[in-house]
């Protein structure tokens, strides 16, 4: 009798000490039932080590990921005699003749093998992001009843997830999160009556893997990734220690068996031997997911979730978005049920969610030290994941990370950084062997081996200009942060991609210009007055953009840093020779040298527009006609596309200072997903249930541009100015947000009631102390010491 009653003071303090979930509309993604499918689980993460839990009650399936985890190889993807026939090539193009060029192409100008495009990119050195494997609980109850009360809750706000259910009178709940002081994913089982606890827990994969038992309470699964080539790739570990109070543990047959619990606490820890860039790869795989499991064990439950709600919330506490509350009665329904409702305008709440889950993916998927997040972030149920869930380089991997400077999360650049930076080498080796050229180059698709050659098609794989749209990135870290030792490390990454361009520009017949070629404009297609369609161009209006943005930002490097003055002065010369962005018969901007019909006027990709965004010669108050010619783009291309085309055209309209129609295309951002199956055309563009942005299929890039083009709408400072309430949209008349950051090293907050105004808070955090403020025709010059704040009222005073 003493020992039962002992038993039971310990559970219930077990039970006390379950975790407190608050509830908000602003920062709870929950749903109703088990996930049937990966767009119906729950995503966490800490950067490296990734989980989705589908939340089963008598299955119960997490689908692990490792950010390392890449099958492939380093390959000779560059052909030997590609820069042979470049002059004919071009040849052929000043002539007019860009079919006959685009054969060329595709016969000497592409890369040799394949990329990811097609097929199963496990099968090709190339490779892929996969799946590093299942964690599966199967469980038994003592008795048949159906469960009632399921919740499953993913807390934005504690990066935490909270599940619950009763069954036969017992309340079973679950709690998961992936720390990242301890290496870890540790998920917490409990029951409200004890005894309850009932199950076996496995670790498998697809494929290539073999999993044992270690003592009574632990799996390890080991295995590696195909080269590619006929050979072993990455090797990886991944080990479960399972933890119980009360009943019995043991481990059999590559399982481990859970009976009688009253509470049981999973560990699960991974490692793989990946030496590139990334600096948390190792060799003895088996032995560092040891390691992070022997410290994270030692560690009660209590103190692994203060540890990493703790590190979490560094980040994400930064940044404060509130609208008007949503009614309650619509609030409280289930995300998917306020996705289902299209009322994005009566339940305000929800667009404050989207906006968060953004920032929580970025901060979930890409961590110092690590690797950059993918086209799916960090999360993968799969060994063969849509385009290999690699880095594409013509908007998707940019997108990603265009939340990161102005909602205040520039750490997390980092992984970016490192691998823009790694691109050199290999990229320096296809600017030769295709361009005879000096500097680096890279093209569409990248992946985890260096890839920089052109993609395996004419029509799609020739976009040299994405190296420069990479070092945009390193532009504007350095604009918003004024951090002269960054510009110093990012100065020769600048300088290699001006090199190549500056090797590798030719002059055009009519005007003169300077123009690449050949070219693409991404993945678009141009009909010929002979009626040909083709996709190989001279000089498409983004590779103007981007290149008067890259030599003018090498220009102005070199000066504040004080080196290469000769060099400068020849790209400023080369610089005054690149195309102007041209207004068409029609008022539109033109995105080719020539005024082409389009086979595709409602095409996904914007490119054309760069210069809208994310760049800045296109303005309504510095080029109004430009700026004219680019909504009437936008009418023509239309709001209905992908998911991350929705969400770039969203960045754009803001750009334009149109709140209103920002606000609509975010409402089809929002709206709910049409399939799965790839749609290129966009009429299943919207959101998961998770609130997974769908391409189709899922692809996590939207998510990322409709956070930043959410915070575009509330602060804009791309033209020397910080410009608040630019395209504020009539649905949110009310509001206030904090933390947003602006160029030149300020934070920003502001107040606003009846869609005006009311209060702003500027905070100098590594500016030179001179700023402007405008709101509306107001404007206002600041001198504020570092880490002084200035709070104005609606008349800036």
């Amino acid at each position: 009798m003493e020992n039962q009653m002992k038993k039971i003071v310990m559970f219930l303090a077990v039970v006390t000490a379950s975790v407190a979930y608050a509830f908000s509309p602003d920062t709870t993604v929950w749903l109703a039932k088990p996930a049937r499918s990966f767009i119906e689980s729950t995503p966490l993460g800490n950067g490296r080590l990734g989980a989705m839990d589908f939340g089963g009650i008598e299955e119960e399936r997490v689908a692990l990921n490792e950010d390392s985890l890449w099958s492939g190889s380093v390959q000779e993807a560059d052909r030997t005699n590609a820069a042979a026939a470049l002059p004919e090539i071009r040849r052929l193009l000043l002539e007019g003749k860009n079919a006959e060029a685009e054969k060329l192409v595709n016969h000497n100008f592409t890369c040799a093998g394949r990329g990811s495009a097609n097929g199963h990119p496990g099968e090709v050195p190339y490779g892929s992001y996969q799946v590093l494997g299942d964690l599966w609980l199967k469980f038994a109850y003592a008795d048949t009843n159906e469960a009632t009360g399921y919740r499953r809750e993913l807390d934005l706000a504690t990066a935490t997830e909270h599940t619950e259910f009763l069954r036969g009178g017992v309340k079973f709940t679950r709690d998961i999160f992936v720390s990242a002081p301890d290496q870890v994913i540790v998920m917490r089982l409990m029951a409200d009556k004890p005894g309850r606890l009932d199950f076996e827990a496995m670790l498998d994969r697809p494929e290539r893997f073999q999993t044992e038992a270690v003592g009574n309470n632990e799996l390890l699964m080991t295995g590696a990734m195909t080269n590619g080539a006929g050979g072993e790739g990455v090797k990886y570990a991944a080990r479960l220690r399972v933890l119980n109070t009360g009943g019995k543990v043991s481990a059999a047959a590559g399982k481990i068996f859970v009976s009688g619990a009253d509470e049981v606490v999973l560990f699960v820890s991974a490692a793989t031997d990946y030496e590139r860039f990334a600096k948390m790869s190792c060799r003895d795989v088996a032995a560092a997911a040891r390691k992070d499991l022997a410290a994270a064990v030692k560690k009660d439950f209590a103190q692994l979730l203060a540890a990493h709600t703790a590190d979490y919330q560094t980040y994400f506490n930064r940044v404060k978005l509130e609208l008007a509350a949503t009614n309650s009665d619509i609030s409280a329904k289930s995300t998917p049920e306020r996705i289902a409702a299209k009322d994005l305008a009566n339940d305000p709440s929800l667009a404050v969610l989207y906006f968060n889950f953004g920032r929580y993916l970025l901060i979930s998927s890409s961590r110092p030290g690590g690797m950059p997040a993918n086209l799916q972030g960090l999360w993968a149920d799969t060994v063969s994941p849509p385009w290999g869930a690699d880095y594409h380089l013509n908007v998707n991997i940019q997108m990603i990370y265009w939340p990161a400077e102005v909602c205040n999360l520039t750490e997390l650049n980092e992984p970016l950084f490192a691998y823009i930076e790694s691109l050199q080498a290999p990229g320096a080796k296809t600017a030769k062997d295709y361009y005879g050229a000096h500097g680096w180059v890279a093209h569409v698709l990248a992946n985890a081996w260096g890839f920089t050659s052109p993609g395996e098609s004419a029509a799609w794989g020739l976009t040299p200009s994405d190296a420069a749209w990479l070092c945009h990135h390193l532009w504007e870290h350095w604009q918003f942060t004024g951090d002269r030792e960054f510009l110093k490390r990012a100065y020769p990454v600048l300088r290699g991609s001006a090199e190549f361009f500056s090797d590798t520009l030719i002059e055009e017949p009519s005007h003169h210009w300077l123009v690449t070629a050949p070219a693409n404009s991404p993945e678009n297609a141009f009909t010929m007055t002979n009626g040909q369609t083709a996709h190989v161009c001279l000089g498409p209006t983004l590779d103007n953009q981007l290149l008067r943005f890259l030599f003018g930002a090498c220009c102005e490097a070199a000066d504040v840093l004080g080196v290469d003055k000769e060099f400068a002065a020849g790209l400023k010369a080369k610089r005054d020779r690149l195309p102007p962005t041209r207004i068409a018969s029609d008022g539109r901007v033109m995105e080719w040298l020539e005024e082409y019909k389009e086979p595709e006027p409602t095409h996904r990709h914007v490119s054309h527009l760069w210069g809208l965004y994310p760049g800045t010669e296109i303005s309504t108050t510095a080029t109004p006609a430009l700026a004219a010619a680019a909504r009437k783009s936008l009418d023509v291309r239309g709001d209905k596309s992908t998911g991350w085309a929705t969400a770039f055209r969203m960045a754009m309209w803001a750009r334009l200072h149109d709140g209103d129609r920002t606000f609509k295309l975010l409402e089809n951002l929002l709206q709910p997903a049409g399939g799965r199956g790839t749609d290129y055309v966009g009429a299943g563009g919207g959101t998961y249930p998770n609130l997974f942005d769908a391409h189709p299929p899922f692809q996590i890039d939207g998510n990322f541009g409709g956070t930043a083009a959410m915070a575009e709408m509330l602060v804009q400072s791309q033209a020397g100015e910080i410009e608040l309430l630019p395209a504020l949209p009539s649905a949110w008349p009310t509001g206030k947000v904090s933390g947003l950051r602006a160029r030149g090293g300020y934070e920003v907050g502001i107040k606003w009631q009846g869609g005006r105004l009311v209060s702003v808070a500027i905070r100098n955090v590594s500016g030179d102390g001179a700023c402007k403020v405008r709101y509306g025709r107001k404007v206002v010059e600041l001198k504020l010491q570092k880490g002084e704040q200035r709070n104005l009222d609606a008349g800036l005073q």
